[in-house]
């Protein structure tokens, strides 16, 4: 067999097992063959890992490009091209409808045209739900998993202009489950946090320290909770989106222990940062709000950490939401004639191209195992959101791949934002260390990214980042899976 790309030497890592001493060889973008003493014609690329890992690339899940109501973020064009040089191969990104929209297929089509021929790494579309009509539920839904392969919806149990009702959840469940599709809900309870922000408020406590304040653990973890009741109630899968305190993934953990199919999502600003950083100077703290917050105290980082170790989250996304600092309708709406209100300020990080590097700091310290770091940012993402093709190092998988230097090859360096490939101003990780980073991202055979030589070198659309229609979710599905309809639990 001829293969268009070998790459030798590296330690070949999955979800399960590690490989080493065998070579990966590429053919036509797909992974034709793992074995030993891969023959390389003329026509052959050869790459020599030099004993680092080579890990499937990336799969980012979670992730807000272009929206419109995120207007100062990253576009399809800059956001993708900082993926790849983070080593993330695809990308899964939202279709946002709004509540006046009747109607969620224009919506849909809109968000889909920004993306084509824009994007440097795959990518496919979620659907936030936030005006869940019948016709939309009952019609509109089946339609866009048989024709574009939109098989996840997002829903909100806060923000004024995105919560949905618990019955208006219910009703989405029904739908979502008889489809097949994956249910993800940001869990927070909207009323809690209505009536502390208002207390701080009446106070004069509105400087960007007290989104901390105003959005405690307990009202995610209440959410939560219902969430988890709801889905139970309905025989529904979900995923609990960017889950932050250890109360929230107590309620995960022990929802899986009773078998029910309940997934879990964390973010690397959840495993490095605390709400500190929300007290900088000059209104800088405002780079770091987001919902759920920063947390207080290191035990809330390692929580985390040991949620992705034990297997409690199944996946780890960037949430990239970016909104520049610097800028008119960026961080600074939260500065209203001088002064500053938190609730004002767009929620919301840059996180796309450090999210696999900050992860793999945990296995460079210790913390995870690299078949963790697979796990929950590669394997398990593609089969949550029936990516089929994608997420493993295994013959006839898309060939997707993410290179790692071996331990001591690479110059640490303190990060710089200067040195990321996003369109924002900042980054909440600039000033950390870093002794190891992506050598290689390699999209279906093709190298998109290589550090040593030259950075970033994808083209912009064409043949580079293809739309992926996805299929259902291979994890575990209801209980009922067979049942259509629902029936009330007796």
């Amino acid at each position: 067999m001829e293969f268009d790309l070998i790459i030798r030497n590296g330690v070949i890592a999955n979800a399960s097992d590690v490989i080493t001493g065998q070579e990966v060889g590429v053919k036509n973008g797909k992974i034709t063959c793992i074995g030993f003493g891969l023959p390389a014609s003329d026509s052959t690329s050869v790459i020599d890992a030099e004993g680092g890992f080579i890990t499937p690339g990336g799969l980012d899940s979670h992730v807000h490009l272009q929206q419109w109501n995120t207007p100062t973020g990253d576009t399809w064009e800059t956001g993708s091209r900082s993926a790849v040089c983070g080593g993330t191969t695809t990308v899964i990104a939202f279709a946002s409808q709004n509540k006046q929209h009747q109607s969620v297929l224009p919506v849909v089509n809109d968000y889909a045209a920004l993306a084509k021929d824009n994007s440097s790494c795959d990518y496919a579309l979620h659907l936030i739900m936030t005006n869940p009509t019948p016709t939309i539920v009952n019609e509109e839904l089946p339609f866009l998993v048989k024709e574009h392969g939109i098989t996840s919806v997002k829903l909100y149990m806060t923000y004024d202009a995105m919560k949905l009702r618990d019955r208006e959840i219910l009703d989405i469940m029904v739908a979502t489950r008889r489809l097949g599709m994956t249910t993800m809900i940001h869990a927070e309870n909207h009323d809690m946090i209505e009536l502390i922000i208002e207390t701080l408020e009446a106070r004069g406590q509105t400087d960007p320290y007290y989104h901390s304040v105003a959005r405690p653990q307990l009202a995610e973890a209440e959410a939560t909770y219902r969430a988890i009741a709801l889905s139970e109630m309905m025989d529904t899968p979900i995923l609990l989106v960017h889950v932050s305190s250890e109360a929230a993934a107590k309620h995960i953990r022990d929802a899986q222990t009773r078998l029910l199919p309940i997934y879990g999502e964390t973010c690397p600003q959840y495993l490095y940062l605390l709400s500190e950083r929300l007290k900088g100077e000059n209104f800088e703290g405002a780079k770091c709000v987001c919902s759920p917050p920063l947390r207080e105290k290191p035990e809330d980082l390692d929580h985390m950490w040991t949620a992705i170790a034990n297997g409690t989250f199944t996946t780890f996304s960037s949430d990239h939401a970016a909104s520049k600092f610097n800028i008119e309708g960026g961080k600074r709406l939260g500065l209203v004639n001088g002064r500053p209100f938190f609730k004002k300020i767009p929620n919301g990080l840059p996180g796309l191209e450090t999210r696999l590097p900050l992860l793999y700091k945990g296995v460079q310290e210790g913390r995870i195992t690299i078949n963790d770091y697979v796990r929950v940012a590669c394997s398990n993402p593609a089969k949550l959101y029936g990516l089929h093709t994608k997420g493993a190092i295994m013959p006839g998988y898309d060939a997707d791949f993410t290179i790692w230097y071996p331990e001591g090859k690479m110059k640490p360096f303190e990060l710089t934002n200067d040195m990321l490939h996003h369109d924002i101003d900042y980054s909440p990780f600039e000033g950390m260390t870093f002794t190891n980073w992506p050598r290689w991202t390699i999209l279906r055979g093709k190298v998109v990214w290589e550090r040593d030589e030259g950075g970033f070198v994808a083209k912009r659309g064409g043949a580079w980042g293809e739309y992926v229609k996805r299929g259902s979710s291979t994890l575990r599905g209801s209980r009922n899976v067979f049942v259509n309809e629902w029936r009330p639990p007796i």
